[in-house]
This record gives structure tokens, sequence and C-alpha cells, in this order.
């Protein structure tokens, strides 16, 4: 029988990171899981300041007793119009989004290396290729990533150890909320711009499960020789112009 992996996921207290964890739990992996939140089953941790990475990742392999797979998918979304926004806020954004899994992919490096076994999935957006306004900080946290994913997957492929990208378009999350608490998705502007143009092919924003199941694949056993791709999950999205 196949050995259960052992995986260490971020942002698990609602949307993707919610639905990756329980789909890797319903394989019959090992979770242990960070989360800015406080809550059950989980570690909470600011994964902004780096003592809180180490943290994280000594405690995966404390309870684990190893880390096969790790999942980045805490991320955060602040409005940074280019003009207007400082480098500061810029900061912000980019500790959570990029700094956070490029460390957090550093430190399970040698854990993978030495064991001659990894899997890394990295949640960008499609935001990495294709901007929207205002969403400066975003947009270049995210295609930061997608480059440090590749990059991460050339160190790792004689060890064993596979990275990819699974970059989601619009997903009913908490980061889609607007401030009066309405999915962006639900909204007559979105219904306009995306469904009625037909510029969102499949015409709905997606699940966090949809994908959560898309980056399943990518952190089995089974996944033999993908490695250094982004997988789009985004609807059609960005097959219109």
């Amino acid at each position: 029988m196949t050995e259960p992996l052992r995986a260490l996921v971020t942002g698990v207290a609602s949307g993707i990171g919610r639905s990756m964890a329980k789909a890797l739990r319903d394989r019959g992996d090992q979770v242990f899981g960070v989360d800015h939140q406080s809550g059950a089953g989980w570690l909470q941790a600011d994964l902004s300041m780096p003592a809180e990475r180490t943290k994280a990742v000594q405690s995966a392999l404390a309870q684990l007793g190893g880390i096969d797979v790790l999942v980045n998918v805490a991320g955060i979304y602040r409005p940074t119009p280019f003009a207007t926004s400082t480098l500061q806020e810029w900061r912000d954004v980019w500790a959570v989004n990029l700094e956070a899994p490029l460390e957090l992919m550093a430190l399970v490096f040698p854990h993978m290396r030495d064991q001659g076994f990894g899997r890394v999935v990295n949640i960008t957006s499609v935001h990495a290729k294709f901007s929207r306004q205002d969403a400066l900080a975003y947009d270049v946290g995210k295609a930061g990533l997608e480059a440090a994913t590749r990059s991460f997957a050339l160190s790792g492929a004689e060890f064993g150890i596979l990275a990819n990208s699974v970059a989601p378009g619009f997903v009913r999350t908490q980061m889609s909320l607007n401030d009066e608490g309405v999915d962006e998705a639900d909204t007559e502007e979105f219904r306009l711009q995306y469904v009625e143009s037909g510029r969102l092919p499949l015409g709905r924003a997606s699940l966090p499960e949809e994908v959560a199941d898309s980056a399943l694949w990518l952190t089995s056993r089974s996944n033999t020789y993908t490695t250094g791709q982004t997988i789009t999950v985004d609807g059609g999205l960005t097959a219109t112009f």
C-alpha cells in the first residue's frame, strides 16, 4: 500500500486553502495547515513575518515527521494604484504573496532533497500575466511567484522535486467579496463585463474546490513528469481577447 503523503498547506481557514486541505485528506494524505486566522485544526501564523514561516515548517516537520508536499495558497489583495500607492504598501502585499511562499520553498527544499521526493504547488493568478487597474502589487507578486516556481523546479529536478503553479481566474472566496460583502461574481458589473460580453466563456466564477481539484494531481506520486509549469484554471477567461 502506498504511504500517505505529508502536506503543508497555507491559507487553510477558507477558500482554496480549505478545499485543498480537504482534497488531500480525502486522498488519504496527512495535512498540516497554517492560516493567519485562529481556529481548531491548524497553526495560526502570520506568514508576512520570517520567524513565523520558520515556525510553520518546524511545526509541520515535528507533527508529520517530514514534508512531501507544500501548497502555498495564502494570499492577500489590496488596491495599489500605480501613481498613488507607496513602496511600503507594495511590500506589505509582497510579504505574504511572494516572500512567504519563496521562503517556505527554501525551508522545505533540504528536507525534500534529502528524501529524494517533493511536490510543490503555488496558487498564483491570471494576474501573473494579465493586469487590472490598481492591482500593481498583486500583479507583480503573482508574476514573481510564477517565475520563482520555475526556478525552484529547475533546482529540484535532479532530486525528484517537482514544482508547478495553478493560476485561477475568478473564484468565489473571501477575497472576492466587496465592501458590502457581495461576491464580485454576483454584481451587475461582473455580469455585463464578463458574462454577457462572452469574455468569460463558462459564464461563472469557479468554486474553490474546482481549483483544488486541478492542483491535486500535481501534488501526487502520479505526477512524474510535469514541472515548472503553470496550469490556468479560469473558465476560458484568458482564451479571449
